[in-house]
């Protein structure tokens, strides 16, 4: 029986540390004010946001050449790549042949998803399916966003501007038969559409033009359009429901329970949503990570980064029972349950 099994991780940040009392500088906020609303209190950002060689593809790059080191794996070895992004370098072509180009891999398929902050965890989906069905044998998985150079950092943008952040993760999918080897148990995935506008960005896009409208009104285009809209309070109230549901969705059809969990890696959206489903379930501190007061919400590089981190930090090791889930944009949300 084939098993989807991770081999290694990696992930990358930019340098550049940008806090709370750096963006009070570019807009009316505080640090209190943002720690109290989303318990961030730094983030990176590429230096410089108009920046053209410090791009997603490149960080995704970054992150991937760290996960096959630790994979023990060359670029070569890789079958298949599944990159995830809001982000990418180009309205097409994705960031996945870029990344293909850049490892010097061989002419390998490459596949982006575009589910913003549950992106990682459908893309891990996808991976899984591919290994399983035994289409591919190694199979290179990355998250990576730079929100930086699209935020509006002024005080109408400031509910959103203060929350995300640049950076990316990865990891190796790989199949094997071994009987000890770790596991990826299930999956699940949902969306509900009808919500779709709650948390977007609307420009550009066929619904609301592009060439068209940039050369004969320009001015018709609006921030409101162009900068990332959230409705904030809406979200966090669908959040804190579809979490508990794909959590327990993804333990019972694997027949565990809670307590059988080593960690949870909720993604890093606000340290209030990953408190609040902490509580609900009575997780205590070393069965969750968050890493979202170092970097803020790096949409699909947010959990590749933390589990990373994770592994890093030895706070999962081989053998545990790891819990993945995220909720976000279009809305969409799911969860992965595996053994590492």
């Amino acid at each position: 029986m084939i098993k989807s099994t991770i081999l290694g991780t990696g992930h990358y940040l930019p340098e550049n540390i940008v806090t709370n009392d750096d963006l009070s500088k570019l807009m009316n906020t505080n640090d209190d004010w943002i720690t109290e609303r989303t318990g961030i209190k730094e983030r990176r950002h590429r230096k410089n946001r108009n920046d053209s060689e410090e791009t997603t593809a490149f960080l995704g790059f970054k992150a991937a050449e760290i996960a096959l080191k630790n994979a023990n794996i060359s670029a070569k070895d890789v079958d298949f790549i599944v990159f995830a992004t809001l982000s990418p370098d180009y309205f097409f072509p994705g960031c996945g042949v870029q990344l293909q180009d850049m490892l010097g891999c061989e002419t390998i398929g490459a596949l982006d998803v575009r589910n913003q902050c549950s992106g990682f965890v459908y893309a891990i989906s996808v991976a899984n399916a591919f290994i399983k069905s035994g289409t591919y044998k190694n199979i290179l998985v990355v998250g990576a966003d730079i929100h930086s150079f699209g935020l509006d950092f002024s005080d109408a943008g400031r509910g959103v501007s203060v929350i995300f952040g640049d950076g990316a993760g990865a990891l190796i999918l790989s199949a094997t038969e071994e009987e000890n080897s770790g596991d990826i148990l299930h999956c699940n995935l949902h969306s509900e559409g009808k919500y779709a506008e709650e948390l977007c960005t609307k420009f550009p896009g066929s619904k609301f033009g592009w060439s068209d409208r940039l050369r004969t009104e320009p001015e018709a285009v609006t921030e409101a359009e162009i900068y990332p809209h959230m409705n904030g309070n809406f979200v966090f109230k669908n959040a804190v429901t579809r979490f508990p549901e794909t959590m327990l969705e993804a333990l019972n059809s694997a027949g565990k329970s809670i307590e059988d969990l080593d960690l949870f890696i909720p993604h890093q959206a606000n340290l209030r949503i990953s408190q609040f489903i902490q509580q609900k379930f009575g997780l205590p501190d070393e069965k969750v990570f968050n890493n979202i007061q170092k970097y803020g919400n790096t949409t699909s590089a947010s959990i590749a980064i933390a589990l990373s981190e994770a592994i890093e930090q030895d706070r999962v090791k081989r053998g545990d029972l790891v819990l993945l889930s995220a909720f976000g944009s279009g809305f969409t949300w799911g969860s992965v349950l595996f053994n590492y």
